[in-house]
């Protein structure tokens, strides 16, 4: 006789965030978690253009966030390039300028949703070709649906 497992029992591991035991560490993380997403956002080909953004909050300074930046090439992008900039788009750590249209879209997302670590912009060689056909998307896909039937 086979016996039944109670599937009520049973709770998975799921991965949990990492803790750090300074901010230092916690920054150096989200540092080359940010560089990482920026190589992969080249490599699947979310690097058309210069307008791509990924930021990701500071740790210790919440009204601060890491930065590309402007002009360089996501593939290229490595930690000590990021930049640190406020809310007021000055660059606090870094030698490099920073996209003004990539600071006014983020730092207005970081300042409403002091919740929000990271947030990222693309423009995908797909995405603007698609914008040039002036259709709006079809409710294939759970992504598509929020945005079915909605013009700009």
């Amino acid at each position: 006789m086979k016996h039944a497992i109670d599937t009520r029992l049973i709770k998975p591991e799921l991965p949990q965030p990492p803790t750090f035991e300074s901010l230092e560490a916690e920054r150096i993380h989200r540092k080359q978690r940010l560089a990482a997403a920026f190589r992969l956002f080249a490599h699947f080909g979310f690097d058309e253009g210069l307008a791509g953004h990924i930021t990701a909050r500071d740790p210790e300074f919440p009204d601060r966030f890491w930065v590309n930046p402007f002009g360089m090439y996501f593939g290229h992008i490595r930690v000590c390039d990021l930049l640190l900039v406020n809310h007021k788009g000055e660059v606090i750590e870094g030698d490099k300028p920073v996209n003004a249209a990539g600071f006014a879209i983020h730092s207005k997302i970081h300042q409403a949703r002091p919740d929000a670590v990271s947030a990222a912009h693309a423009h995908s060689l797909y995405g603007k070709s698609w914008s040039t056909l002036g259709r709006l998307l079809d409710p294939l896909t759970q992504d598509a649906c929020a945005f079915y039937r909605e013009s700009a």
